[in-house]
């Protein structure tokens, strides 16, 4: 099995360093020559970081994911707003992410060994990478050689897939980035790290349609733990629920708990709105190691969006 999927990984790494990106090609061994501490390098400080705050994993994952679906994989979601210009991280979607001093020390240590080698989106990358694998999910090679982008619009982070999203919006907003509905379901998995605040399900628990409070898609128990944490009137700025029962752990316990009814965002349910991302659903709760070899399949798809035009020195602003 192992060398099954080594041979799908090298396969993956090929073909999608050739296709997705018409700037430039991604390869394995990118910085190799140019900077080969690189990787252990960011590993390390992503090591440290998850050790002193449990909530790291989530953070980066989710932000790679946002950064991707914007203008591709180009760190454009870590640019700070300047002037005039609101920024990526300062547009709706965004103003929850955190941890970006984990990419900035990343960052910082890799510059002190190979100055203006490694992008910023590289780095982002890596991190996400480590923190699946850390978190006792997958690891897996990750193509190198995007460049940071120069460009970032708070405007524009309104393009990422929201969680009252239904299907056809979902399936919509993938196939723009040349994903497909598999990816859909597997990189959904992503939701087995983290925690949500209530306002993004509160649609699920209070005033759902004209004729039901609650979602009828939830299970019954489940919505009331979920309404007792994040009533009508909720005021508690830090409210809300983990995303499912290991929230800190990657496996495959997301998708357990949707097939219960026990997933907090609209988004989440819709998978099981059509039969073939059901059957998907079903297949990665039942086989932890078909989700792991999926995941990785379209993580590594999407992170070869690429589109910058440079390497930052410093990935909070363009050179």
């Amino acid at each position: 099995m192992a060398a099954i999927v080594a041979l799908l990984l090298c396969s993956l790494i090929l073909i999608f360093s050739i296709g997705s990106s018409m700037v430039h090609a991604l390869t394995s061994n990118y910085y190799d020559q140019t900077c080969p501490q690189a990787e252990s390098t960011i590993t390390n400080v992503v090591k440290k970081a998850i050790i002193e705050d449990k909530r790291v994993p989530a953070a980066l994952l989710r932000m790679h994911f946002h950064d991707c679906f914007i203008r591709g994989c180009d760190a454009s979601v870590l640019l700070d707003s300047v002037g005039q210009n609101s920024a990526e991280k300062d547009g709706p979607p965004n103003v929850s992410l955190h941890a970006f001093y984990v990419i900035d020390n990343a960052k910082e240590a890799v510059e002190a060994i190979c100055p203006g080698v490694v992008s910023c989106a590289d780095i982002l990358a890596m991190s996400a990478r480590d923190v699946v694998a850390l978190s006792g999910g997958p690891s897996w090679e990750v193509p190198k050689g995007r460049k940071d982008g120069r460009i970032s619009n708070a405007n524009e982070s309104l393009q990422l897939p929201g969680p009252t999203f239904n299907f056809s919006q979902l399936l919509q907003s993938f196939s723009h980035r040349g994903l497909s509905g598999a990816d859909l379901v597997a990189l959904s998995g992503g939701h087995t790290l983290g925690f949500s605040h209530c306002s993004s399900f509160q649609n699920r628990i209070h005033n759902f349609d004209a004729t039901h409070d609650v979602d009828p898609s939830l299970n019954p128990t489940f919505a009331a733990s979920l309404r007792s944490v994040c009533p009508a009137n909720n005021k508690a700025k830090n409210a809300g629920s983990n995303l499912d029962s290991t929230s800190t752990a990657f496996d495959n316990t997301y998708y357990k708990l949707l097939i219960q009814g026990k997933s907090l965002f609209s988004s989440d349910q819709a998978l099981m709105s059509t039969s073939k991302t059901k059957e998907l659903v079903s297949k990665f709760a039942a086989s932890e190691q078909a989700f792991r070899v999926a995941f990785v399949k379209s993580m590594i798809k999407m992170s070869s969006l690429t589109g910058g035009q440079e390497v930052r020195l410093d990935c909070r602003k363009v050179r």
